[in-house]
């Protein structure tokens, strides 16, 4: 029984951790902690100033029209994170086969020094 919950708690654990290697790594996908040139303390007023807007809203919005707003450029810089890495595979591949057709018989050995 002990052990399941060991494992249980390690699994748990292991998630947690995942999820905020996540949560980091959008940080740094949005350019945020390079814009803050590291700062932890600037990071963190700015993650605070952002819940309050989430609770409170602005003076532009309420809370549910930010969410949506930022929902909305969260998923486009995903697709278009997406089209640019399916446009780099592509091209490797072009690239790819472009060699591969060049020369059917195998390179020569280079020789070796002596």
């Amino acid at each position: 029984m002990a052990r399941s919950d060991t494992r249980d708690w390690a699994q748990a654990r292991r998630e947690r951790t995942r999820h905020l290697i996540e949560l980091g790594g959008l940080l740094t996908k949005a350019g945020v902690v390079e814009l803050v040139e590291d700062d932890r303390a600037t990071l963190l007023g700015a993650l605070l100033e952002l819940a309050h807007r989430l609770r409170e809203g602005d003076d532009e919005a309420t809370p549910a029209q930010l969410r949506a707003r930022w929902r909305h450029a969260g998923l486009r810089a995903f697709h278009l994170e997406r089209e640019a890495e399916a446009a780099v595979a592509v091209q490797a591949k072009r690239e790819g086969s472009r060699q591969g057709a060049g020369s059917s018989s195998p390179r020569p050995a280079p020789d070796a020094p002596a």
